[in-house]
């Protein structure tokens, strides 16, 4: 099995994992996958590792359980964006992937409307 067929495998796996969750989808992106809920990207996988997206709040729950975050190469220099490793319980129990997944997807909405407010605010 390829690496391609491998990470295809793992992201079908993720999607079955969050089947109890209404509006999930995903798409192909930079040699990854991005997952959306209600248009909004809540979590990636990269490597065949899944990354739920995190704020000021949320990080320091990834962090206490000794998480990493998604770092990527650019420019010959690493980038960090705010997505962490997702807890190994949520390829267990899929109510633990419905917590996680709904955490993060609070996390992007959080962060839209708050992008959608500084810039109506701008525009005055």
């Amino acid at each position: 099995m390829t690496d391609k067929q491998r990470q295809k495998a793992f992201v079908e796996f993720v999607v079955e994992q969050m089947s109890e969750m209404s509006d999930v989808a995903y798409k192909s992106m930079f040699g990854g996958y991005g997952f959306y809920q209600h248009g909004l990207m809540f979590a990636l996988v990269d490597d065949e590792q899944l990354y739920f997206k995190a704020n000021d709040f949320l990080a320091d729950e990834f962090i206490a359980l000794g998480l990493k975050p998604f770092i990527f190469q650019s420019k010959s220099k690493d980038m960090q964006l705010n997505y962490y490793q997702a807890p190994e319980i949520v390829f267990e129990e899929t109510e633990q992937m419905r917590l996680w997944s709904e955490k993060a997807y609070q996390c992007a909405l959080r962060n839209f409307v708050a992008k959608n407010t500084k810039s109506a605010r701008s525009k005055k």
